[in-house]
């Protein structure tokens, strides 16, 4: 079931709302470029165990309006605040891939947890996507300007050439050809958006306000977000365990789904 949410006076939110009946609730947040179908292979598998999952677009992505403005980690948090308050959701679990991370702790923190019960993090893009003086994990700042200037000249190669880094088992033309599309639905200017936060957002203190426990899943082949960033979280994250995937890059929800889905169910359920 899908609808949408006001969450300012001129832009709605669109939400994928399955098995609304479910008794554990899960707020999925998608990475860039992407929306809540990439977790299709979590949608297709947690509802039948009675989960109740909830995907976010963000704004400028999937099927969400797409301002001009806005595309910054707190108001994206807000956003995500104002879905919690009008569908009641209490005692849920929120779970974030790459950029959706990092907005989910953003969420924690600006939002003191409002409605988390537990976080689950996969390949979150923090606590800085980019290195920097103090931190010399992550991306080099070229790396991403690349990506903007790409965006601005030919978005379907740059995102073409992001999908080849996604993920590190097989995919197949035609699937190749879906994530492309998931790429396309987005706006140019919402793309390039997201890609100057990553130079400019820093989530250092926010990691140290998580207080839930927490589920840390990262590929160890991941291209996009290096492993590094996942052990950095689980150091700074008080009651986190990091679940290295050996055989996944950046979407261990579909290189190494089965086990995804396995450990993502074991942590709620414990």
């Amino acid at each position: 079931m899908g609808y949408y949410i006001r969450v300012e006076l001129g832009v709605n939110i669109y939400v994928e709302d399955i098995n609304p009946n479910g008794d554990k609730t899960i707020v999925f947040l998608h990475g860039w470029p992407g929306s809540h179908e990439l977790f299709e292979y979590q949608f297709d598998v947690l509802p039948e165990r009675g989960y109740r999952c909830i995907g976010i677009d963000q704004r400028g992505f999937g099927k969400s309006d797409k301002p001009w403005t806005g595309y910054d980690y707190n108001r994206l948090s807000d956003d995500v605040r104002v879905v919690v308050e009008v569908l009641k959701l209490q005692n849920f679990t929120l779970a974030g891939h790459s950029t959706g991370g990092a907005i989910a702790i953003r969420y924690m923190a600006r939002h003191n947890g409002y409605g988390v019960s537990k976080l689950a993090l996969f390949a979150a893009a923090a606590p800085s996507l980019i290195k920097r003086p103090n931190f010399p994990y992550g991306l080099e700042r070229e790396t991403v300007l690349n990506i903007i200037n790409g965006t601005y000249n030919d978005r379907p190669k740059m995102l073409r050439d992001f999908g080849e880094t996604f993920f590190f088992q097989y995919i197949s033309e035609p699937f190749s050809d879906w994530f492309l599309q998931l790429g396309l639905q987005a706006a140019g200017w919402s793309t390039a958006a997201i890609a100057n936060t990553w130079l400019n957002e820093q989530l250092f203190y926010d990691l140290g306000a998580i207080s839930v426990p927490t589920l840390i899943i990262h590929g160890i082949h991941d291209k996009v977000v290096p492993f590094e960033l996942g052990e950095v979280q689980n150091q700074a994250i008080k009651n986190s365990e990091l679940l290295p995937f050996q055989y996944s890059g950046h979407g261990a929800f579909y290189d190494e789904r089965d086990k995804f889905n396995e450990k993502l169910m074991n942590f709620i359920e414990g």
